[in-house]
Formats: structure tokens, sequence, C-alpha cells
């Protein structure tokens, strides 16, 4: 069961809206990914859906996160269905993430108090995710649609709170350009943690670069 409900995971995201995106097969290399964002003061962590056995990975995860990282919400990324929702439920997920808006998923979600993050790009997604208890939405991929939809979109629906992922970088530009449209928060991939910095194991490189991204943020909602 999660450690966190919907109140203190959207709380948590709100004081350190980047939430890194990750998934790999090796266990270890996954502790010490989320242990280097835990120390860059990263506060909610998406795991996503892929690969065989994710779930075996993610029950590791779980378990070890909540002694090591006692103030981290580990979520669950890249979820389609209701019956995958609730098998991460099981396993300790905080929140749920998708491509995709799935009616159900809200469902099994909303029973345990839990958030549900679906992918929205249009206003009529977006509220219809809000009306059976969406707290935020997903716009992806960030890289291909641009800050101006996050803009159009929040313009009539203000209250939205909109989470972007695909293409955004820890980098000042990139940055601002999302906080200044209006989202609630970024999701970063692969360019916080590049392919080469993780096999050579340089976990600095990590922490640095949250902490970088979090001193970004906080100028950029000044």
């Amino acid at each position: 069961m999660a450690k966190f409900d919907k109140f203190q995971v959207m709380a948590k995201i709100a004081a350190a809206p980047m939430v890194p995106v990750f998934y790999h097969k090796d266990v270890e290399v996954c502790k010490n990914v989320i242990k280097a964002c835990y120390e860059g003061g990263v506060r909610a962590f998406e795991f996503t859906n892929r690969g065989d056995f994710a779930h075996e990975v993610f029950g590791e995860l779980s378990k070890w996160v909540a002694v090591e990282c006692p103030e981290l919400a580990l979520g669950i990324g890249s979820v389609v269905d209701a019956p995958t929702a609730s098998l991460y439920l099981q396993l300790g997920a905080n929140f749920v993430v998708g491509p995709l808006f799935n009616k159900d998923i809200a469902v099994v979600c909303n029973r345990r108090c839990v958030t549900y993050c679906p992918g929205c790009l249009t206003p009529s997604e977006i509220g219809l995710a809000q009306e059976v208890g969406c707290d935020f939405t997903k716009v992806f991929p960030g890289d291909v649609v641009g800050p101006n939809l996050v803009k159009g979109l929040m313009a009539p629906m203000p209250w939205s709170k909109i989470m972007v992922t695909g293409g955004v970088a820890p980098e000042k530009e990139n940055l601002e350009k999302w906080f200044a449209a209006g989202v609630y928060c970024v999701g970063m991939g692969s360019k916080l943690f590049p392919s080469d910095k993780v096999k050579a194991g340089d976990w600095k490189y990590v922490t640095d670069k949250c902490k970088e991204c979090f001193d970004i943020i906080a100028a950029c909602r000044k």
C-alpha cells in the first residue's frame, strides 16, 4: 500500500516540482539513481513500467526506498490499464502516471486515495480527467507540442495542474519556458541522467543536476 496519500504526494511535488522519470532492469542501478536524486532534493520519483518483470524491480525498490529515502514518494509510470495500476498499488506505488487517460485507473486509484496523472492533450481530455478526480494531468511529448500548448490550455482552465514530460532538460532556458507557460511540475528523463553517466556510476553528476534544476525552478517561480 501507498505510504503517502494523494494530498501528501501533491504537496511534495508542489514543493519540489521536478519528477525524475527512470527505468533500468538492474535494481542496484535504480537504487543509486534514486538515492542520487533524493540527495539532490527530489521528493517524488517515477519508475516507468517498461521491460520484462518491471514490477519485480519496483517491488524491491519500494521496500528499499521506505528505509533509505523515507520522505520520497515512489510512483509508477507508463500505466495504461487498471489491472496494472492495481498490481503496482499492491507493491506500494504512491502515485500512478500514464500516457493516456483511462477512467478505470482513476477509479482504482481514488479508492486507495492515490493520485493518478493521465496523459491529456486537449481541454476535453483534461476536463474528463478532472471530473473523475485526477489531481494533475500530463502533457507528453513536450518537445513535440511545446510550451505554447500548456499556455493555451491554462488560459481557459487556470485551475488545472499540468506536468510536462519529454524534451524537458536541466537547463535554464528550457525550464524557464515551461514554468512561464504555467506548468505545475516537470518530469525529466534521459537528459537528467545520460547513459554515459549512469554507465560510469557518476551519481554525483545526477545529484548536482537535481540541485541545479531546483535552483532554476525556484528562480522561475519568484
